[in-house]
């Protein structure tokens, strides 16, 4: 950590250059020769990501940004604030404390928050960033969490786990035992310095992989960011053998949604039906649960077929994802779609289809855009169908 680029002229310069191509000022001279050159650019790069993702940084003066790629990875501060809705008590200890967005929020519930970094320079880093925030409960070390642990020697209300991926862990979709740290061969030592545990994975592990690898789970958090799925949170809690509820969240600006069931609950079969006057498409956390009964069951709709995932109702309801009204049902054919979509502008989306989004707009000369939403489907009796729609939400 250089701390000269805390210099008021850097300051303001790097302020003055937010969101300024990092590739054309590579290119001029370092008006401040005290200092890296690249380290300036970097803080201007780091800190135009974090205008959006991190508000309470960016607007806070005198901090120090790490590695852009930092940025990209760490929590935004709306998933931060939603993860210290789960905690509560007087200690926690988070033993991947990274740029500490998350113990930032914690701190806000928790009395005493203890961020642990095996990286000392980032470590540092984010001790003088708590500083500027006026952080004070949070206590900063450096070094294994596992040292760590065994050195402070107390029990916590809360344990916190973020695992990266090892460098060598390939494939899209990787296990818990591929991260470091490495959890479920360290579960049973962590339990006996927490009986409460958050941790935090990407959204590309699969749930039941995670459950398989992981034990005591009671909770687990869906949590997507405008429609996007940002992490998966499993809450465990030692000795804990009851039923496991998923809990999907979609932040967006002005409304959050939530719905939430039990995993591998007993349920009536979803009912089906051709479709009626409005189609509802779940958001992208609920998605990612799998609960496509549970969202037909619970918000008494009926599906348009079993691998669709799409719903349907006469009346209006209240509904965690995309509303519209179906203006028109047609069948799939060149005739139907000659007349009503060729060589027009529309929004498509394909769900249970055998073709792609790009050659149905190349077939049919589809322009992207505009107030017509089309979904292209399967229904109930296996034939393919074309909604045309208005969007309500």
């Amino acid at each position: 950590m250089d701390i000269n680029i805390l210099n008021s002229e850097i300051q303001e310069f790097i302020q003055k250059y937010i969101g300024t191509s990092i590739s054309k000022l590579a290119l001029q001279k370092n008006p401040f020769p005290k200092v890296e050159w690249i380290s300036i650019l970097n803080q201007i790069e780091a800190k135009t990501k974090a205008k959006d993702k991190l508000p309470t940084w960016f607007s806070t003066n005198n901090i120090i940004y790490p590695a852009k790629i930092s940025i990209e990875q760490t929590s935004s501060e709306k998933t931060a604030l939603y993860k210290s809705s789960i905690v509560s008590g007087a200690s926690l200890i988070d033993l991947t404390g990274g740029f500490g967005v998350d113990d930032y929020y914690f701190a806000k519930k928790i009395k005493t928050v203890a961020h642990c970094e095996i990286n000392s320079d980032l470590s540092n880093l984010v001790q003088h960033n708590f500083q500027q925030l006026d952080a004070k409960n949070i206590n900063c070390y450096s070094g294994d969490s596992l040292a760590t642990l065994i050195a402070l020697n107390k029990k916590w209300d809360w344990m916190y786990i973020d695992p990266s991926r090892r460098n060598n862990a390939k494939g899209k979709v990787f296990m818990l035992k591929d991260c470091l740290p490495n959890v479920p061969e360290n579960i049973d030592f962590y339990f006996k310095n927490s009986d409460s545990i958050l941790i935090k994975t990407a959204p590309l592990l699969d749930i039941s992989a995670g459950l398989l690898e992981l034990k005591n789970v009671k909770n687990i958090h869906i949590v997507a960011l405008e429609n996007e799925v940002k992490e998966l949170l499993w809450e465990l809690h030692k000795g804990y053998s009851g039923a496991i509820i998923i809990k999907t969240v979609n932040i967006n600006k002005d409304k959050t949604e939530t719905f939430e069931f039990i995993l591998n609950e007993k349920l009536e079969l979803p009912h089906f039906s051709l479709p009626q006057k409005y189609l509802y498409e779940p958001n992208s956390a609920i998605m990612k649960s799998g609960g496509f009964d549970e969202v037909s069951s619970f918000f008494k709709i009926n599906k348009l077929h079993k691998f669709s995932h799409l719903y349907t109702s006469q009346g209006l309801i209240d509904f965690p994802g995309r509303i519209f009204e179906i203006l028109h049902t047609l069948p799939y054919n060149k005739t139907e779609i000659k007349i009503h979509l060729e060589n027009k502008q529309a929004n498509i989306t394909t769900r249970n289809f055998p073709d792609t989004v790009e050659s149905i707009r190349k077939k049919w000369k589809i322009k992207d855009g505009g107030n017509v939403f089309c979904f292209f489907t399967t229904d109930e009796n296996n034939h393919k169908i074309v909604l045309i729609c208005t969007k309500i939400k």
